[in-house]
């Protein structure tokens, strides 16, 4: 690595919050065993809490020892890590108090800068403006803004208004962890690298398509958080649609990062609006009850925190509709919820049937082609498929087989998804991330049903926690004369 290669200071606010434990810590930890940190790179750590160097080390040893896989943490490269560790107490709601983050700075005013905002959105402007105030920006400095931007179209575009004062619009990631997995990441590569989907990939030869991110767990202490946004809002109008974007954009004419983001956008222009006579026909929103994880007996989402009146979804099931020539009647059915039977995370796609068979079914479709890709607990790309049973029987019996797409790769570990993204921002390259017009378009699409909620035209339903989720969402599927895929 050349002297200047890869050399910032990385800034966390909000640095001794869960995700800058649990992800932000345990990612640069790696980054920097594995040699992708400049050696004279820095970590500051912002916090409101005073604390000496020495602890702020002991702390992050202590959480990188709870945070890390079993036999990841090594003390020779933590004693190299420990090296960049700085830590600054700031109130980020006084700008007075950034004067110890400008003094801290300014010993080496060459560097660039990350500014990775791990707090609440209702700071961004107050920490842009103070770091502007200090002139702590400069035109190689980025911010990093964490989910959710808002909690609708208007309240997200304040936010937004007020980073883009300060930071110009190419200075701006706005982070979704699932586009650093590796899977989300191959679907480009297994769409537009291989001639054999490209020829297949339309409404031609595709009868729907299913995205499922579930949870087995509940809120697990972010309940007054998670309150204010619910399913809808946490999970959907971000992940989901990211991945929707994914599967259904037009090939780029590069891998350039606004070639990419570009035909995002288009799919996210091109979303059937869900007007409010739809709405009941094609939503389903629902809270878990009290219920069974394992064999542990779990409250409900209520129950949990003895609030009685919540009406906030901790599921939610949605048909889509995309109206372009590529997928004009095929229908994306999405869902998410937490306190589900398990933890599963992965796109179906599923192929139309052969017009007739020929085989000892009497002329009905045995079953369908589907491509699954997974995301979580496992990464993985399998392809089913029909294939003759062997044997010398005098009809010809099939039965489906199973195709692994993955490449096999000899890992030391598994990368983690903020280790790549947070290597793209070291690099500048914001690829993986959104931009403003992306947010807008999936705001935009998600404030219909938001609103046709708020107004009760879809009544929440419920689903016991440990189970795979509400009867409506069956229902919904059904009325098309399909299911989920739940194997």
């Amino acid at each position: 690595m050349s002297e200047a290669e890869n050399l910032c200071d990385i800034i966390i606010f909000g640095g001794h919050g869960d995700l800058a434990f649990r992800k932000l810590m345990p990612s640069l930890y790696h980054l920097c065993s594995d040699g992708y940190l400049n050696p004279k790179s820095r970590i500051l750590t912002v916090t409101r809490r005073a604390m000496s160097l020495k602890k702020h080390i002991e702390l992050v040893e202590s959480k990188l020892l709870e945070f890390l896989e079993e036999g990841l943490f090594d003390e020779k490269k933590f004693k190299d890590f420990k090296r960049r560790l700085q830590v600054v107490t700031v109130d980020l709601a006084n700008e007075e108090s950034y004067k110890v983050l400008k003094d801290a700075l300014e010993k080496y005013p060459n560097y660039q800068r990350v500014n990775y905002l791990s707090t609440s959105p209702d700071f961004f402007a107050s920490i842009c403006k103070a770091l502007d105030r200090w002139k702590l920006i400069t035109k190689e400095s980025r911010v990093v803004l964490e989910k959710p931007i808002g909690h609708d179209l208007k309240s997200s575009q304040t936010i937004n208004q007020e980073v883009l004062k300060y930071f110009q619009e190419r200075q701006i990631y706005r982070i979704d962890h699932y586009l650093g997995k590796d899977t989300v990441q191959n679907i480009i590569a297994l769409r537009f690298s291989n001639r054999i989907f490209m020829s297949l990939w339309d409404a031609n030869n595709i009868d729907h398509i299913q995205i499922t991110v579930a949870e087995s767990v509940g809120v697990e202490g972010r309940w007054g958080y998670y309150d204010k946004y619910g399913a809808l809002r946490d999970m959907i109008q971000n992940h989901l649609m990211q991945l929707l974007c994914l599967v259904a954009m037009e090939p780029p004419c590069s891998l350039d990062a606004n070639s990419i983001r570009d035909e995002k956008v288009k799919v996210l222009r091109s979303l059937r609006p869900i007007t409010q006579a739809d709405i009941a026909q094609k939503t389903v929103r629902a809270q878990y009850d009290l219920g069974t994880i394992g064999a542990e007996m779990v409250p409900g989402y209520k129950e949990g925190e003895g609030v009685s009146d919540s009406t906030t979804e901790t599921y939610a099931a949605i048909r889509v509709d995309i109206d372009n020539w590529r997928w004009s009647g095929v229908p994306f059915y999405i869902r998410s919820g937490k306190r589900l039977k398990e933890k599963n995370s992965e796109i179906i796609i599923v192929f139309k049937p052969i017009p007739y068979s020929v085989f000892a079914n009497k002329g009905r479709c045995i079953s369908q082609n589907r491509l699954i890709i997974s995301l979580q607990p496992d990464e993985s790309i399998k392809l089913k498929f029909m294939n003759k049973i062997p044997g010398l029987s005098e009809q010809m019996n099939l039965q489906q087989a199973e195709l692994e797409l993955n490449s096999s790769i000899n890992e030391s570990r598994k990368f983690g998804a903020y280790e790549r993204l947070l290597l793209d921002i070291i690099r500048s390259n914001p690829t993986l991330f959104m931009r403003l017009d992306e947010v807008e378009a999936a705001w935009r699409w998600t404030d219909t049903i938001l609103e046709g909620w708020a107004e009760n035209i879809v009544p929440m339903k419920s689903y016991s926690a440990g189970s795979c989720g509400p009867s409506a969402a069956i229902e919904l599927i059904a009325r098309d004369g399909r299911s989920w895929y739940d194997e």
